[in-house]
């Protein structure tokens, strides 16, 4: 497996994995292939922090190829998103979404680990994120309280949760504000 920047010819393989990863049988059509899409399209949509997982071959030293030419089939995809907190630059985690044929076997874990090492590569403080503390705690997440740092809807309580990197020093601390387009949904 291979974990790459995601690029425009990943678009469509991109939103057929979110689509899956997230679609039940109650919910065929999923939130979050469409504010994929609207997230691309917003000023706090991060390139750098977008990035896909494929699968890089066989072993048997033939790689396969996608369409575009570049090694494998994707697999999954993570994002991070310009928040803010008080103002200040913060990260929002999601979505993750790995295909179910892969669940389970650390596509998803490659993809944070790799989307916390670019993200702290880049100098940003935190990273916070709406999800399982059970599941983000092994990444370091910790509920976003413990930093002072609120979460944009007080509902969501201990599954809000943030990841220090290492230009955090402290602050920021106030409320969280995620790109527009989670407003919309």
């Amino acid at each position: 497996m291979l974990i790459r920047r995601e690029t425009p010819a990943d678009h469509a393989a991109v939103r057929a994995v979110t689509t899956a990863a997230f679609a039940t049988p109650e919910r065929p059509e999923t939130v979050e292939a469409p504010l994929l899409d609207a997230l691309r399209e917003c000023a706090d949509w991060l390139p750098a922090l977008s990035l896909v997982a494929v699968r890089n071959g066989s072993g048997d030293g033939n790689a396969e190829k996608d369409g575009g030419g570049r090694p494998g089939r994707v697999l999954g995809h993570v994002v991070c998103t310009r928040g803010r907190v008080d103002g200040a630059p913060a990260l929002l985690l999601g979505p993750l979404g790995v295909h179910p044929d892969h669940q389970g076997r650390g596509v998803g874990s490659a993809l944070v680990h790799s989307v916390l090492g670019a993200a702290d590569a880049l100098g940003e403080p935190l990273v916070a994120l709406l999800g399982s503390p059970a599941y983000y705690g092994r990444y370091g997440f910790r509920t976003s309280t413990e930093y002072g740092i609120l979460p944009p809807d007080p509902s969501w309580g201990e599954h809000f949760q943030v990841r220090t990197l290492s230009a955090y020093r402290g602050t920021p601390r106030g409320t969280f504000r995620l790109a527009e387009p989670f407003d919309h949904l």
